[in-house]
């Protein structure tokens, strides 16, 4: 049974005091800004009911903890910020005592708001206080349940005004066009902004000369980013299919990394979601994230790293490719279920494997010995060999794991697609 557990994750965001209040007299709200945010709890139901799935920003999905008292669940807004508002959307597993905590580190919390008398369904607080770190610590549980929220959501003012990460948004122009793109340089100072270059449709320019883009409808596109000059070898490219009123798009992985890249896609009714490379990754040095993956994945993927370049994905190489020292690496796994196919085209989707998404993702993820109903729980994912490493490196290093590390990684939601409708604007970071 699914239970509204994101709306308890908003509340403890919220991490500020005030009253509850309903819905229709909740003053109005500043940033969203819990959502996409690193979420953790003190426990889960299973691993399809994450802390994450609370703030994503999907209603259909939702964090459930364990059926017992107390559970809690917490979000990072990643420096202190000014808060003004929580909501929470429970699921039938609400909470009748809660209370809402605010931290400046993550371990000493502050009490901002509690209450004995929760009523489920959606809860609007409206509220004053400042954190880093938002906690809901529930107590008391409504039924047998454990706790659950579909959505939780934190509005308010980020550290300083602005996202450490994102920076300001107050000052993006409003589109003429479908959405406003605003390129960001998170080189660590590595290039100038007048040597991050972005080009799409045959234009090309340096963030110094044009930060900004108004993306009007297309059927497809690419756009492209390099660093040092307009043609260096550094570059690398984001995915998009733009309509008049809905933009849809993802950071793949598919093919290779040339860059660390993350999205944030902000539309009108307050949708706000993130995904690509996480903040940890983008802060260590280029030299550091290549050795990682060196030391990281088995020796077969080793030789994806073409430093300083790219690392590129297994099936690109000819070591996995018929008549290459690895060319085997995947057969005997796919003949156990029935599936003949080369290992290049288990890695790429193709073959037999291009109509069957589902046995493409479970067999780069090593869950297709396992029954079908375990094939859409991460937790079982790349636990053994044969397995796509290369993807499973990327996972761990995305913004709430979710990346686009083979064709069909899409399969159980795990990829870093976005998609949704009226768009205001898409801040891209390009990073080192």
């Amino acid at each position: 049974m699914t239970r509204r557990v994101l709306a308890v994750v908003a509340a403890v965001l919220a991490a500020a005091t005030g009253a509850l209040v309903p819905a229709h007299q909740a003053a109005a709200a500043g940033t969203l800004l819990s959502q996409g945010r690193p979420a953790t709890a003190s426990s889960v139901e299973h691993a399809g009911l994450p802390a994450s799935a609370a703030v994503d920003g999907n209603p259909d999905t939702r964090w459930s903890s364990q059926f017992s008292d107390p559970q809690w669940i917490q979000v990072d807004l990643g420096g202190t910020a000014a808060i003004d508002q929580v909501v929470l959307n429970w699921e039938t597993a609400y909470a009748t005592g809660y209370r809402v905590e605010v931290s400046a580190d993550g371990s000493a919390w502050t009490t901002i708001y509690s209450t004995t008398t929760g009523r489920g369904g959606v809860e609007t607080l409206t509220v004053t206080g400042t954190g880093r770190y938002v906690r809901v610590y529930g107590t008391t549980r409504a039924t047998g349940w454990g706790y659950s929220l579909w959505e939780f959501q934190v509005f308010g003012t980020g550290p300083g005004g602005t996202d450490p990460f994102w920076g300001d948004t107050s000052t993006i122009p409003p589109a003429q066009n479908v959405l406003m793109v605003k390129i960001l340089n998170r080189t660590n100072g590595r290039f100038p902004d007048s040597q991050v270059y972005w080009s799409y449709n045959g234009q090309v320019h340096s963030i110094a000369e044009q930060p900004y883009f108004d993306m009007p409808v297309n059927t497809a596109g690419r756009m492209y980013f390099h660093l040092g000059s307009p043609d260096s070898p550094y570059f690398d490219f984001i995915e998009f299919t733009v309509g008049p009123s809905v933009f849809n798009g993802n950071t793949t992985r598919v093919d290779a990394i040339g860059l660390k890249l993350a999205m944030r896609l902000h539309a009108h009714d307050g949708y706000d979601v993130s995904v690509g490379e996480d903040q940890a990754t983008f802060a260590e040095d280029r030299a550091v994230t290549f050795q990682r993956f060196i030391d990281e994945v088995p020796p077969p993927f080793r030789v994806l790293a073409q430093t300083p370049y790219r690392i590129i994905a297994p099936g690109s190489h000819p070591d996995f490719r018929p008549g290459g020292v690895n060319a085997n690496y995947f057969t005997s796994y796919a003949n156990s279920v029935g599936v003949t196919a080369t290992t290049a085209e288990v890695f790429g989707c193709a073959g037999s494997l291009a109509g069957n998404p589902d046995m493409c993702a479970a067999l780069n993820r090593h869950v297709a010995t396992l029954p079908r109903a375990q094939w859409s729980d991460p937790n079982q994912y790349y636990r053994a060999a044969p397995a796509n490493y290369y993807a499973k490196f990327w996972h761990d290093r995305a913004i709430n794991r979710l990346a686009y590390g083979f064709p069909y990684d899409d399969v159980a939601n795990q990829s870093s697609f976005i998609s949704h409708s009226n768009p205001q604007y898409l801040l891209v970071a390009v990073g080192w």
